[in-house]
């Protein structure tokens, strides 16, 4: 089984997750247990309400176990600052183009949230900077076009 990256944050993250599903397991059993004490289970609404409930609540803890299960925590934290972009680093860039500075965090798909500025570890834009070090100017094609941008800071953080 091939490891996927994550953050300790989106690790965190799907733990927490994860209890709340774990909490509310017992919270749909109780509600099908009192849907079933109404009577007539085949036209019984507040019963396959539950049900459903029951299997959407199931597959929601298996999907976080299997990513779990399946995740190589990275904690960039441990790590000596080099100067070198690495899957869960802050990098800030200035794009050459526009002269605006960005800054974004590589993360893991399931954690990629372009709003907060987390891009996935599979995007261009990550791939392109994985490897290039502060000061360097890369070149990556984006689904925009061809992009420059110059490393400017890289976080351990």
């Amino acid at each position: 089984m091939e490891k996927v990256p994550m953050t300790v944050r989106g690790e965190q993250k799907l733990l927490k997750e994860l209890e709340v599903l774990l909490k509310r397991r017992p919270l749909i059993s109780q509600a099908i247990a009192e849907a079933r004490e109404l009577g007539d289970l085949k036209e019984n609404a507040e019963y396959h309400a539950a049900r459903e409930e029951q299997g959407i609540c199931e597959a929601q803890i298996r999907d976080i176990e299997y990513k779990l299960s399946v995740a190589q925590v990275i904690d960039v934290t441990t790590l000596a600052n080099t100067g070198k972009v690495i899957f869960g680093t802050t990098i800030k860039l200035l794009d050459l183009d526009s002269d605006k500075e960005m800054t974004y965090c590589i993360v893991g798909d399931d954690e990629a949230d372009i709003k907060q500025n987390l891009i996935s570890v599979n995007s261009p834009i990550a791939r392109g900077l994985i490897g290039k070090l502060v000061g360097d100017e890369v070149q990556i094609t984006t689904p925009g076009g061809l992009k420059e941008f110059e490393i400017m800071d890289v976080q351990y953080v």
